[in-house]
């Protein structure tokens, strides 16, 4: 395959980027490394790198037909800023809409896209449906909403994955990295009262793999374990890898606004329609991401939500 991969310096891309070059697939990455990593994409045979955003039209249009892809992952996203709306919607919605057009142009075999679980905002229960009412209430959510409704709209093969909080390798958002580093440092934590579904990278592979075979079904799919872990469930799986005593006092706060209390996905009908389930357990993907932290360390760490008010 010809794969290009949009934001292909993030966590998620650049894990794919392994997996495949040894497979013999030709891979091209688009990343303006706003919060990938360059060192990630490495000038190796295979691999070739544009360095620029989804948003400038002109730069899309000429990747798109230099390198002409036969798949491609749409793993590019703002989310850095939550204030940012205009980049979001530049990004999120108008680079979209770039990639559709130049895919199309190109006449690409399949289009994966990569969706937050925020679609969904806050759900009336949980696990939730990939047919419950969509929600959001970020501007990040708002315009990754907008994107996928493009993209089912383009009349592309696609596949749009609604994803739980994949852990592995580089992973640089979310509580994970957030409580290892500074639990390492020796510094305070506290935990917010939110439940989340986590799933490991190797089942990842398995639903990325799936929806890129030939004549794999089209349409949105949750990509989730099912399960739901509490924040607090994260944060003991974390001090115990440490070797660090039980912390039955840490404090526990409530969500803040611009967070939803619990964000499970149901995978039942990505179950029957792909015949994908998780596996990993999430002691074994918690051991994996945190050994994994151990040999490499936690550089940055990003949040799609605003620093919590004073008060």
């Amino acid at each position: 395959m010809r794969i290009l991969i949009t934001g292909g310096a993030g966590c998620l891309g650049s894990n794919l980027i392994e997996r495949w070059l040894p497979r013999g697939h030709e891979i091209l990455v688009i990343d303006n490394f706003a919060t990938g990593k360059r060192e990630v994409v490495p000038p190796v045979a295979g691999l070739s790198l544009v360095e620029g955003s989804v948003a400038d039209k002109e730069l899309v249009d000429r990747a798109f037909a230099a390198f002409a892809p036969t798949h491609v992952v749409h793993s590019a996203a703002a989310y850095k800023d939550p204030d940012d709306w205009r980049e979001d919607v530049a990004t999120n919605v108008a680079g979209m809409v770039n990639v559709v057009e130049a895919a199309r142009a190109a006449g690409v075999e399949r289009v994966v896209n990569f969706q937050t679980v925020l679609c969904y905002g806050r759900p009336d229960a949980v696990p939730i449906p990939v047919e419950h009412p969509l929600r959001p209430f970020t501007s990040y959510g708002i315009s990754k909403v907008a994107g996928e409704q493009y993209l089912a709209m383009s009349g592309l093969p696609f596949a749009s994955l609604r994803l739980a909080s994949v852990i592995g390798p580089r992973l640089a958002i979310g509580p994970i990295p957030t409580f290892y580093k500074r639990l390492k440092a020796g510094q305070g934590c506290f935990c917010t009262d939110a439940t989340r579904d986590f799933l490991d990278m190797e089942d990842f592979f398995a639903a990325v793999d799936r929806v890129m075979e030939a004549g794999a079904p089209s349409g949105i799919f949750n990509v989730s374990s099912g399960e739901g872990r509490t924040i607090r469930d994260v944060y003991d799986a974390v001090r115990e890898h440490l070797g660090l005593p039980p912390d039955p006092g840490v404090k526990v706060v409530p969500v803040g606004d611009d967070d939803v209390p619990a964000v499970v996905p149901d995978p039942s009908r990505t179950r029957q329609v792909l015949g994908w389930t998780a596996k990993v357990s999430f002691g074994d993907a918690m051991g994996r991401m945190l050994s994994w932290y151990d040999a490499h360390g936690v550089s940055d760490v990003y949040s799609h939500l605003s620093a919590p008010k004073a008060g």
